[in-house]
């Protein structure tokens, strides 16, 4: 990387096992040194002003203010600081508003080390890193537009909101929801009935015909 100074690193994720792990595999690289292991949001924003870090590894899913909101506090706060985005959702919308909020990379969680630190090379080098197949997600809509007719609307969404769409179009119900992403049951009910609002969906019937269908147009895309 051309320059001998350890590169601190923040990863915030709310599993133990991926923090370990994530942990582990940057740590085996020379010149890596992982300096905070957080689980929430909340907790990133109380401590950054105390370190001077090189990069942070941020999670989408977490409880409480979600990944992509944690980039837009972190980037508002500290315009210069390189994030990296970690995530389950293969769907390109969130790697989209990842980048608009600031990160400069978004990986899936479970690609092979080596994507991961190469990753987190081009990042903290000052480059942009999207995970091939989404990269090239991110290009095709680019360049013909968005097909899906959903797609529009989806933007209307939060980036709660969307990850509760993109939940109900893979068949969960809400109380499967409210344990996958920490939050009440009622929590998960308010934000189908946003959904509903925003979207103009009649009733639950239609909103999770248009789930479905958009998880499986962006499966497809």
């Amino acid at each position: 990387m051309g320059n001998s100074i350890t590169k601190q690193i923040l990863i915030v994720d709310d599993h133990p096992m991926m923090r370990r792990g994530l942990t582990d595999t940057l740590e085996s690289e020379p010149g890596f040194e992982v300096v905070l292991q957080l689980e929430r949001a909340e907790q990133v924003l109380d401590v950054m002003d105390d370190y001077e870090l090189d990069l942070m590894i941020i999670d989408v899913s977490l409880p409480g203010m979600n990944g992509i909101e944690l980039v837009k506090n972190v980037i508002f706060q500290k315009p210069d600081q390189k994030i990296l985005v970690i995530s389950r959702h293969e769907e390109s919308l969130y790697a989209e508003r990842a980048l608009r909020a600031g990160a400069k990379g978004y990986i899936m969680k479970f690609e092979p080390s080596d994507v991961l630190l190469k990753a987190v090379k081009k990042v903290i080098g000052g480059g942009i890193y999207v995970s091939e197949e989404l990269n090239e997600k991110l290009l095709m809509n680019a360049m013909h537009g968005k097909k899906d007719p959903e797609a529009s609307t989806v933007d209307l969404l939060s980036d709660r909101e969307l990850e509760v769409f993109e939940l109900i179009g893979h068949g969960k119900s809400s109380t499967e929801i409210a344990e996958q992403l920490h939050l009440a049951a009622k929590t998960v009910e308010t934000y189908r009935s946003r959904i509903k609002e925003k979207m103009d969906f009649k009733n639950s019937t239609e909103m999770i015909f248009h789930a479905v269908k958009w998880v499986e147009n962006e499966k497809m895309s």
